[in-house]
């Protein structure tokens, strides 16, 4: 009987593409070695994150081969000062466990150059005159959203959770500043309307857009690659398999191409871009450079260079002139143009027909003191609705962390800075409840630096504070504010819960709901401290005592935390 050769499975989950990157690695190394690889998304399996699926496995008797590795993206040489010494104990144990895998031994590696020569993608390049050319030129919704579908299509596998249809087409109404000009902070309120169809969503609900990139970047990277922008083209893998039968057979420019799938001016190109680029390096200088980043030497610089500036591709390409990748390459090694996720600020039952965000308009300097923006955000606030009246922007709507909750659900809020958006959902939701029959009541603690500069919809939560609002304290409610910066001594969210500490005693009791929302540097754990405190000295039990009392809240159902980086 002849032995079925075995495989090396490797199984990825990813948000950020660093994951998906490490196993893109972990696979090529494997193929230098004459180790066959399966490369899945973990979303094809019932699995946990690694921590818990590590210790699943020794709980139901498995054998640890090697120590899990956990990146760190805060190390000197970012996640991949990680990733390459334990991927070097990972061979050696992967062939005293089955040396089969290995033909030539675990040291053994093809040479690059005869690996270098297939990328995963193809593209075909179509005649004008065998396309309809109503589907090139017609801008009607459906055909919008069509377009955006197919482009997105052409590469399955690079995030195999998103959907590539969108739910819908927005348009922008609204643009509103919620922080004062020269505060240091750009805080929005944007309001869109339903455009192509109506979406019947929840508050708690979470809406992802598909950014605009710079008309001017995008034409610049067509043009530093010698690419014909108006070129009808599909793009499908190398090795079809079980994706051929999605694979898409409806032809689309090169530049739609581009604009809604390849990151081109925002996000850096991975450590595996630059040992291709010097494959295509005519001059020896950049050839050099390009073959030292990526080098395990070349690590270190290369993170200073790229990722720590935060290098796109187009700027990576310019500063290596010599350098001409087929577009092959580029389709695949260019990071994918991402959805960027919101938390819904809006009930739709107060707002029919219009969802609305509440967004901080993302911005920093480097170490060598560039000025870098989100992508989305600085989109978005660039975007002025009455000049933009044709603009329709992609959306695709989920289910966040933090269910909507009955009308008779008292309700204790945490949200600092823009943490409050999807809580001014709630209480307009619980407003719109109450007028047919009285709503349980709500506190809800918000924090921002000062009072002048960044207090998002101040009147909004006062005018529900009032006697008869959801969030009076005459009703067992209360709306508390911490100005971080408005004293000498740093006030926070969790100070203010410590002044109340009866009353969110009282609610619990009544049994209230937790909620929390916000950054997921310090705050959730500091919030979630100042919760054990609470039960601690309200009900005179021990920390401990206190600790796992949350705990039963949260297999309740009755605490819930959504955090963003």
């Amino acid at each position: 009987m002849v032995e079925k050769p075995k495989k090396l499975v490797i199984l990825y989950a990813t948000q950020t593409g660093n994951a998906l990157d490490a196993a893109e690695r972990i696979g090529r190394e494997a193929e230098r070695r004459g180790c066959p690889i399966t490369l899945c998304s973990m979303d094809e399996f019932d699995a946990f994150v690694a921590k818990k699926l590590d210790r699943r496995l020794s709980d139901l008797g498995a054998t640890t081969i090697v120590e899990r590795g956990l990146g760190d993206d805060q190390h000197p040489s970012g996640y991949e000062g990680e990733l390459d010494p334990w991927m070097s104990s990972l061979w050696r144990a992967l062939y005293q466990v089955s040396p089969n895998l290995f033909p030539k031994g675990p040291d053994f590696v093809t040479p690059e150059s005869k690996l270098i020569d297939q990328p995963k993608f193809q593209v075909i390049y179509h005649e004008t005159d065998m396309v309809d050319s109503q589907l090139l030129t017609d801008t009607g919704l459906k055909n919008i959203q069509m377009h955006v579908e197919m482009a997105r299509s052409m590469l399955p596998g690079k995030f195999s959770h998103d959907k590539n249809r969108p739910d819908c087409l927005l348009k922008m109404v609204k643009n509103q500043p919620l922080t004062r000009a020269d505060c240091g902070k750009d805080v929005r309120h944007f309001e869109f309307e339903f455009i192509s169809s109506a979406i019947k969503y929840e508050v708690g609900d979470v809406l992802e857009l598909l950014p605009g990139q710079n008309p001017a970047a995008v034409d610049a990277f067509i043009q530093h690659c010698n690419l014909e922008p108006e070129s009808l083209i599909t793009v499908h893998p190398r090795v079809m398999e079980s994706a051929e039968s999605n694979a898409p057979n409806v032809p689309i420019k090169l530049k739609t191409f581009v604009e809604l799938n390849m990151d081109v001016a925002s996000a850096s190109p991975r450590r595996y871009f630059f040992e291709v680029m010097s494959f295509f390096a005519t001059a020896q200088h950049e050839k050099e450079r390009l073959q030292y980043f990526a080098s395990p030497e070349g690590r270190d610089d290369l993170y200073q260079y790229n990722q720590k500036e935060r290098r796109t591709v187009l700027e990576v390409l310019e500063d290596f002139p010599s350098v001409q990748m087929p577009f092959e390459w580029l389709v695949q090694l260019v990071p994918q143009l991402k959805t960027r996720a919101f938390s819904i600020s809006s009930s739709l039952s107060a707002h029919p027909n219009q969802v609305h965000l509440t967004v901080n308009v993302v911005s920093w300097t480097t170490p060598f003191k560039r000025t870098r923006t989100g992508l989305c955000s600085t989109w978005l606030a660039k975007l002025d609705p009455q000049q933009n009246t044709g603009l329709y922007i992609p959306a695709w709507f989920h289910k966040g962390l933090l269910p909507p909750p009955p009308p008779s659900l008292p309700l204790i809020l945490v949200g600092p800075g823009t943490g409050c958006a999807p809580f001014r959902g709630f209480v307009e939701e619980r407003t719109i409840q109450d007028v047919s029959d009285r709503a349980a009541p709500i506190m809800f603690f918000f924090g921002c630096r000062s009072e002048e500069n960044d207090f998002l919809y101040k009147d909004f939560w006062l005018s529900h504070a009032l006697e008869n609002g959801v969030l009076a304290e005459q009703r067992g409610g209360g709306f508390y504010v911490a100005f971080s910066r408005d004293q000498p001594q740093k006030v926070y969210v969790q100070h203010k819960m410590q002044e109340h500490s009866g009353r969110i005693w009282d609610l619990l009791l009544e049994g209230a709901s937790i909620y929390v929302a916000g950054s997921s540097t310090k705050m959730p754990s500091d919030v979630r401290a100042a919760f054990e405190d609470i039960i601690s000295r309200e009900a005179g039990v021990s920390k401990e005592t206190a600790e796992l009392q949350l705990r039963r809240l949260e297999r309740d159902g009755r605490y819930h935390v959504e955090a963003w980086s």
